[in-house]
């Protein structure tokens, strides 16, 4: 269970004094994982990535073979001050991500280790700005999606999970978190049957998915309507991904406080640490290499649709 952790996280996160460091602090008792902290700036402000490095046993920091799993908690802040008080509903995606790596790595000292290594990362901004969207306002971010990409998502993730709080709609009407189609290179693919099976496994509960359109899976800024920025890192990676929504049964504003349910973001940390075991071994597949291939023979490369694009090219 992620649950300690996830209250943890919560409670650190939630200050206007959160930071990169904080994530080191939080992190500093286990001597295995490797934390390091970027600040970037922009026109509305700056933020603290955070990588966490979470090493395994057979994996490629050895020169090993075992898989790699990127989790990325994707948000446009933790919090929105000084308009806001207090840590909003998009920190959910942050608060799980960092969540999951203090799980890991808490079990590599009972002596459970991962034969993959998985990478975390997220960003850390108290005091972001908002913006109007509909039905209810977004968080927005200091930086924009290609700098949160070039940050979060790197080469040698093999496969994709991107936690996201996804409340501010009427397309997912139920509280705890739901997954998306999995998402790889312009493609919309089903949905993993072995990812479906954790999800049961580790929730106890039916498994609960989430509609994706073309719209929410090409680059931000394309003049488009995104359901939200859950599926953007596919855009920048020929890996496969998978949105991870934390969600309600009620439209919930991303910069709303007290809108944040511990237990379901610890649900969704703990799907994730159960997807990294078994991608980790093998036993996990997020989609059907040989479909894809027939795919791309019978429709050709959809890699165009993870480019920004305007009207005027």
């Amino acid at each position: 269970m992620s649950l300690i952790q996830t209250l943890q996280v919560f409670e650190a996160l939630d200050t206007v004094y959160a930071s990169g460091q904080t994530v080191v602090e939080l992190l500093s008792a286990y001597s295995r994982p490797t934390v390091t902290v970027t600040r970037i700036g922009g026109p509305k402000g700056a933020t603290d990535f955070v990588r966490i490095v979470i090493p395994g046993t057979a994996g490629k920091l050895v020169d090993g073979t075992a898989p790699t799993l990127g989790i990325v908690g994707r948000l446009g802040g933790i919090g929105a001050r000084p308009a806001r008080i207090g840590l909003v509903s998009d920190a959910d995606g942050a608060v799980a991500a960092i969540a999951a790596a203090l799980k890991l790595a808490h079990m590599q000292t009972q002596g459970d280790s991962l034969p993959g290594d998985v990478v975390i990362a997220t960003h850390i901004c108290p005091d972001a700005p908002t913006r109007p969207h509909e039905p209810v306002d977004f968080m927005d971010s200091p930086v924009d999606t290609e700098d949160m990409n070039e940050q979060e998502v790197s080469a040698e993730m093999d496969a994709v999970l991107s936690i996201d709080t996804t409340k501010g709609n009427r397309i997912i009407n139920h509280k705890g978190y739901a997954i998306s189609p999995t998402v790889k290179e312009g493609y919309i693919l089903r949905v993993s049957d072995d990812l479906l099976r954790i999800m049961e496994m580790s929730s106890g509960k039916p498994a609960v998915t989430f509609p994706i359109t073309t719209q929410d899976i090409t680059p931000y800024g394309n003049g488009v309507y995104h359901l939200n920025s859950i599926l953007q890192p596919s855009i920048a990676t020929a890996a496969p991904v998978v949105g991870v929504a934390i969600t309600a049964e009620s439209v919930v504003p991303g910069c709303g406080t007290g809108a944040s349910h511990e237990t379901d973001i610890a649900l969704a940390s703990k799907f994730a640490v159960e997807v990294a075991k078994e991608f980790s071994r093998g036993t996990c597949h997020f989609f059907d290499t040989a479909e894809y291939a027939l795919l791309q023979k019978l429709y050709g490369s959809l890699a165009h649709l993870q480019r920004r694009q305007s009207v005027q090219d």
